[in-house]
């Protein structure tokens, strides 16, 4: 993304964390790119390295100088904290052998406290500050300018049991490619990555073989043709759809109907039939075998990542043209 420099990046135990710096022009487009589900103002880093007690962290993390710098560049994305406002502080350690998370939580807040005497502490608060140690021994502070909305992307109207994140479905409906045409996830579910597909202007169709399923993608993806059907015998024409986009089912919380290798190749290659050559097919499982993959299908990206502590990979192909297809069949056979 112009204007956005990224500086460093790791987790918190519990999400992903970028540090960026973005130029004003830019800033806009990170807060409406739908892919992070939160977003802060920093306002200090520092390393166990430095002195490893929660007490001289929380003295390193808010300095009043940089405190109040941060707080007006929340005020210019959200609104100015009031003189008399609540606060809550939100702590992430990646190991508790020095101190507790809950001691950094305590000491930042008392640090707060001392240089803001105006503010309460208190749960909800107005103004949110985290600290999370992202890698092990940094450790980095912000105040929060996003909210719930953010992260759900409105939230949806029904829920469903393994839902996918609507940032995970924003990130794999992007990597489909510039909105041309139809977009089709045939395993819909509750009908977030339909949501996704519409909202930045595919033409977005769902298919899934749950009747639950289909009723809850309808009501979640407003406006969008939802059918019951297996993605193994999907009843669109060949090469009729742009980008075929889904989180499927491995076999854990959604069943499928036989072996998952062999269940994986016959929908792969349902997938790559409808799918025009020079589209996409972006899917969302935990691994995907080579002898799965069809002739017609090229691999050009595979992005790790972990859910709710579970690992999963994104797989993007391009669907050849028949012509590669051909040539690839052709290679293969030579190579045997």
């Amino acid at each position: 993304m112009a204007g956005v420099r990224v500086e460093d990046t790791g987790r918190d135990g519990r999400a992903d964390v970028v540090l960026f710096t973005a130029e004003p022009s830019a800033l806009q487009q990170v807060i409406t790119s739908r892919l992070a589900e939160d977003i802060f103002v920093e306002i200090g880093r520092t390393l166990r390295s430095d002195g490893d007690r929660a007490q001289w962290i929380a003295g390193r993390l808010w300095r009043p100088e940089r405190a109040r710098r941060a707080l007006t560049a929340r005020a210019r994305m959200t609104r100015p904290a009031r003189e008399r406002t609540t606060f809550r502080v939100i702590a992430r350690v990646l190991q508790e052998r020095s101190f507790l998370r809950t001691e950094l939580r305590r000491h930042l807040a008392d640090t707060i406290q001392r240089h803001q005497p105006n503010w309460r502490f208190s749960d909800p608060a107005d103004v949110e500050v985290w600290v999370v140690e992202y890698k092990p021994g940094k450790i980095v502070a912000g105040l929060r300018v996003s909210d719930a909305r953010m992260r759900q992307h409105d939230g949806r109207d029904v829920e469903r049991s393994g839902a996918l994140r609507p940032t995970v479905a924003a990130a794999i409906v992007r990597l489909a490619d510039k909105p041309d045409g139809t977009l089709l996830d045939p395993c819909c579910g509750s009908g977030t990555i339909l949501a996704e597909a519409t909202e930045v202007g595919w033409q977005a169709r769902g298919v899934d073989i749950d009747p639950d399923a289909v009723r809850i993608a309808r009501k979640n993806a407003h406006g969008v043709e939802v059918s019951e059907g297996d993605v193994r015998h999907l009843s669109f024409g060949d090469g009729s759809v742009r980008a075929c986009v889904s989180n499927l089912p491995f076999g854990k919380q959604y069943a499928v109907q036989q072996e998952m290798n062999d269940w994986l190749r016959v929908a792969l290659a349902e997938l790559s039939r409808v799918t025009q050559p020079g589209g996409r097919v972006v899917i969302l499982a935990p691994d995907v075998p080579c002898n799965v993959t069809p002739t017609g299908l090229a691999l050009t990206k595979r992005i790790p990542l972990r859910l709710l502590g579970a690992k999963t990979t994104i797989w993007m192909y391009d669907r050849r043209s028949h012509a590669d297809g051909a040539a690839s069949r052709s290679k293969n056979s030579t190579n045997s």
